[in-house]
């Protein structure tokens, strides 16, 4: 059964246009030990939302895993983890950070959580609730 994430991306470095210019691109640069151990726990087929933070702070698209378990190129020592991924679709609507702090159905999100988190997991409950305000 797959997984869903949530991965994250300043929009001015690197945007949902940017990769849907691109048709797949690499998740790399994560410093952070959990959001190492979530792309690492990530299979093909898998899909997330795409988050732009810092500007914008909303979802605007889903995304599949195309390759799983590598290596970060940007990464000297090999010890971090990075994926590719390809774009699924944009939403009907963004769902912005403010609609789901609102909701009480996301409140243990790992977005919410742990708001500083680069790639977060999502639950199958939480992946359905926020699919479906992006289409109210």
């Amino acid at each position: 059964m797959p997984q869903y994430w949530l991965l994250k991306s300043e929009p001015f470095k690197y945007s949902w246009d940017d990769l849907v210019a691109e048709g797949e691109g690499t998740w790399d640069g994560v410093r952070n030990h959990r959001a190492k151990n979530n792309l690492a726990a990530m299979k093909v087929g898998d899909q997330a939302f795409f988050y732009h933070s810092r500007e914008g702070l909303e979802i605007v698209g889903i995304v599949e895993v195309s390759v799983a378990g590598i290596t970060d190129p940007t990464d000297e020592t090999g010890k971090w983890a990075a994926v590719k991924v390809k774009p699924v679709g944009k939403l009907d609507q963004p769902v912005t950070l403010k609609q789901i702090k609102a909701e009480p159905t996301l409140e243990d999100c790992e977005l919410v959580r742990l708001s500083r988190l680069s790639v977060a997991e999502i639950r199958p409950a939480e992946w359905k609730k926020i699919v479906s305000m992006s289409k109210a």
